[in-house]
């Protein structure tokens, strides 16, 4: 059977020609390599084989006479085909190379193990294979082997691929240097070098006199030059857009006058985004006689940058925009930019008579009469609901399918549109996910471009803020409800407070889930090595992980309260240095204090005896107050600690020259929720931090005062009972943080139904390379993998669809092969009994969600520390 040629065969053609390797002379790096891929398998023939349009050329070879083969029995070709390793233990059992005349006739082949080769990371351009005469197995062991070695044959190519561009490149500098020495006769054959090594560039370059006329000009600028004007160059200065004109006109004055280059961003021509670098072009006198520019095609830096942009003020400004009735026409119009298109949609998945129905939040305007009209105001104002599963879009909100068409006249699922409605060419189609539940979906039609599976991917960490973003509008709906519910049950405290807990345990596993996502894209982004990002674009996601820290934050101090209240809070009391504890705390808001301009002042010195206290809660007091002084004071101000040894206690005191507190509002300071208007002022905080403070005191059996005086300042007084005499106060200096994951091979396997939780660890997972990662969207389909080929470690999520993660614990404890596999939860489920219930039913860990990058490599590493004695986990 002939290998069948992949759909993208003239791009993986293309790349292998851009390797420049076919036909090349023998490379001792690859020979090596080949002998020791024969000697580390043992096997007769080991070969680098390159797959051409009509051949199999070998690059390498040991065990062969013959450096080529046809196209049509090679067994590389369907490894290439596939895009994965290619295993053939006997190839005369399979009906694909049976009658193949390399396994019937010479060498006489009936084992091949074949590994794709990648040099560019995207096209497979051939293999590293190992033939063998007799049938053989090949372990898992033996395939990462391969596997290794195929990346070092992918180094080779791109190695040698660099040293054929920096020859080439070498010998067009010496032959230029060449004819630019040589004079009279010679100019015209060095202006043509010069012409083929202007037009070899793919970017713009040109040169202008000091009156505007174009000196020269190499293809890629006359292309785009004459793809934007109705002159050409040849017949005079062409007439770009005038605003373009005039800022390419006033940068090349600035240069000619100053004579320093300059770099300018043009505005878009052909709709490309442009930064053109401008220099002096002077004589050998050094006289300026016009510039020369070279522009650089910043289109996707720039479409990442808008990207950056729309999810830096969706999770920032969120507040805002819900409060002012803008988020889903923010979201709408920020879609439509993105993907340059011309019409979007976007809307929630409510349930109505017990099916899936679509509530339209945002959609742009596609109505042509005056009935049409009114019916896109119902949809916008949510009078009318969508329910129709079978139309296109039905298929995304009530199915959860992804519906890509650029032909909808001939889509089975386009129902047909009224006289008058504009024409739709193409369409995209995208359901919001929360786990395995549609909770929204957003649409887009007539794009200037084709939408395809690149965009859907580009999209991802936009619809994993749409998921959070329709998350905390629902649970802000729910709120509101709650807190009304709340004032008329105010009489049954009992019950309100199992509402408020059930309520907050909810808030916290459906915000946790989607900040997972945000949270975890936003630390891959800031730490990429492969692409790593623009000083400004590392701004702007630094600025997404803060507000997404600080949503998780806003959830942890609700958790805290609810523990407070329900009596749950468990403190570890010892005898803490209180110094220490506010060395600590200072420290950690250096940076807030400095951005409100407020100076800190420590005046907690000399001998003190410890206190008895929880350091942990402690310091959240400390952080608590001296936050709060600082964000309620005033540009140019300071707060002072300060500590007094009183009988039997010891006060501190958290001291500020801020806005103060008026007298009749100074009994509400410490009321839940309560915050005296600051809200009204534009500070962010959730009217409970206080509120925790003075619980986790009393917890502590410890108390608090204030005294304020409005437009002067405030202080608040806490006094902490002392330690036992000669107990020693408990040190936290230079306590460890968890490092960077060890080198461990290992094979994992993740169970997760949630698809922006899956990506997300792919990417975690691609540069911790030695490690093989599987994932499985439920935990039927993972048990019966692992039973058959148990890995080194499990991660699993808890509330999974179908089987729980509970369930499937139980079911890898009771057999015998994998009683003993270390399983580590990972789970949105958050709350104190949440973790103790995971650890008591025997998950090995408890990790929770959004991730922590830095804990849950340490966890990975201390429990794969223990495979280094084991030869089969490597």
């Amino acid at each position: 059977m002939q290998p069948p040629v992949p759909e993208n065969d003239t791009d993986r053609l293309a790349a292998l020609a851009a390797l420049d390797v076919l036909d090349s002379a023998p490379d001792a790096g690859f020979d090596q390599l080949v002998e020791l891929a024969q000697e580390l398998f043992e096997v007769p023939i080991a070969l680098v084989s390159l797959v051409a349009e009509d051949r199999q050329w070998f690059k390498a070879c040991v065990g062969l006479e013959v450096r080529e083969t046809s196209r049509e029995v090679s067994f590389c070709g369907h490894a290439v085909a596939d895009q994965q390793p290619l295993v053939v233990p006997d190839a005369c059992e399979d009906v694909r190379f049976q009658d193949n005349p390399l396994v019937t006739g010479e060498p006489g082949i009936r084992f091949y193990a074949g590994h794709p080769l990648f040099p560019d990371g995207e096209h497979a351009v051939g293999t590293l294979c190992l033939i063998d005469t007799r049938p053989r197995k090949f372990s898992a062991r033996e395939r990462r082997l391969l596997g290794r070695l195929a990346s070092q044959v992918e180094a080779l190519l791109r190695k040698h691929q660099l040293r054929v561009k920096q020859e080439a490149q070498q010998r067009e500098l010496v032959t230029l240097n060449l004819r630019l020495s040589e004079a009279g006769d010679r100019l015209a054959k060095e202006r043509q070098l010069l012409r083929a090594v202007l037009d070899g560039s793919r970017d713009p370059i040109y040169a202008r006199s000091r009156s505007g006329r174009y000196l020269a000009a190499n293809t890629a600028c006359l292309l785009l030059l004459e793809g934007t004007s109705d002159t050409a160059v040849g017949e005079g200065a062409p007439r770009l857009p005038a605003e373009v004109q005039a800022r390419l006109d006033a940068a090349e004055a600035e240069v000619i006058a100053s004579g320093a280059p300059q770099q300018v961003s043009l505005p878009p021509l052909q709709g490309r985004h442009h930064d053109l670098q401008l220099g002096p072009l002077s004589d050998e006198d050094g006289n300026i006689g016009g510039v020369v520019g070279v522009a650089r095609d910043t289109t996707e830096a720039v479409r990442q940058a808008r990207l950056i942009r729309v999810l830096h003020r969706g999770i920032t400004d969120y507040q805002a925009l819900m409060s002012g009735h803008q988020l889903w026409d923010f979201l709408m119009e920020a879609l439509r930019e993105l993907t340059d298109s011309e019409y979007a949609l976007i809307g929630e998945v409510i349930e109505d008579a017990g099916r899936p129905a679509l509530k339209i939040h945002a959609i742009t305007d596609l109505s042509w009469n005056e009935e049409s009209r009114q019916l896109m105001e119902r949809l916008r104002s949510g009078d009318m609901t969508l329910s129709n599963p079978d139309s296109l879009l039905g298929r995304v909100f009530a199915h959860g399918e992804v519906v890509m068409t650029d032909n909808l006249d001939e889509h089975p699922h386009r129902s047909g549109f009224p006289p008058g409605h504009p024409p739709l060419h193409n369409y995209l189609g995208v359901p919001i996910f929360d786990g395995q539940r549609s909770i929204g979906m957003f649409a887009i039609a007539n794009g200037r471009r084709r939408y395809d599976q690149a965009l859907l991917d580009w999209l991802e960490p936009f619809t994993a803020t749409c998921a959070l973003l329709i998350n905390l509008y629902r649970q802000m709906a729910e709120r509101e409800g709650y807190i009304e519910a709340l004032s008329e049950a105010r009489d049954s405290a009992d019950h309100a407070n199992r509402a408020k807990s059930e309520f907050l345990s909810s808030m916290s596993h459906e915000l946790r889930t989607p900040l997972n996502a945000i949270l975890g894209f936003a630390q891959l982004l800031a730490g990429g090595k492969r692409h790593p990002l623009e000083a400004r674009q590392q701004r702007q996601v630094a600025q997404i992980a803060r507000s997404g820290q600080h949503l998780l934050e806003l959830i942890n101090q609700i958790l805290d309260l609810a523990r407070v209240e329900a009596g749950q809070l468990n403190l570890s009391m010892e005898a803490i240095s209180l110094a220490e504890v506010a060395d600590d705390a200072a420290h950690a808001l250096e940076a807030m204090a400095q951005a409100h301009d407020i100076s800190i002042h420590q005046q907690i010195g000399g001998p003190l005896p410890a206190v008895h206290a929880d350091y942990t809660r402690l310091k959240q007091v400390l952080l608590n107050l001296l936050s709060n002084a600082i964000k309620y004071n005033r540009p140019g101000g300071w707060v002072c600690l300060e500590a007094t040894l009183e009988e039997d206690c010891l006060r501190f005191t958290v001291r500020d020259n801020g806005q103060g507190v008026r007298d009749e509002d100074l009994a509400l300071l410490f009321q839940p929720f309560q915050r005296l208007g600051a809200e009204r002022r534009g500070i962010e905080g959730t009217g409970i931090g206080l509120a925790i403070t003075r619980q986790l005191l009393e917890a502590m059996r410890a108390t608090i005062e204030v005294e304020s005086v409005e437009g002067q300042g405030s202080a608040f007084h806490c006094r902490l009972a002392l330690a036992e005499t000669g107990q020693p106060a408990l040190s936290r200096a230079g306590e460890a943080s968890a490092g960077a994951p060890e080198e461990v091979t290992a094979r994992i396997v993740y169970i997760e139904d949630n698809p922006a939780n899956q990506r997300l660890m792919e990417d975690i997972f691609a540069d911790w390379p030695s490690c093989e990662l599987r994932i499985y969207p439920s935990a039927e389909l993972a048990l019966a993998q692992i039973e058959a080929e148990p890995p080194d470690l499990v991660l699993m999520d808890l509330n999974l669809s179908g089987m729980s993660g509970y369930a499937a614990l139980e079911r890898l404890r009771r057999l015998p092969l994998t009683r003993g596999l270390p399983v580590i939860a990972l789970s949105a489920n958050a709350m104190p009994a949440d973790i103790k219930r995971g650890l008591a039913a025997g998950f090995d860990d408890y990790l929770t969600k959004p991730l922590d990058f830095a804990s849950f490599f340490a966890t990975l590493t201390r429990h794969l520390s223990s495979l280094e004695g084991n030869p089969d986990a490597f």
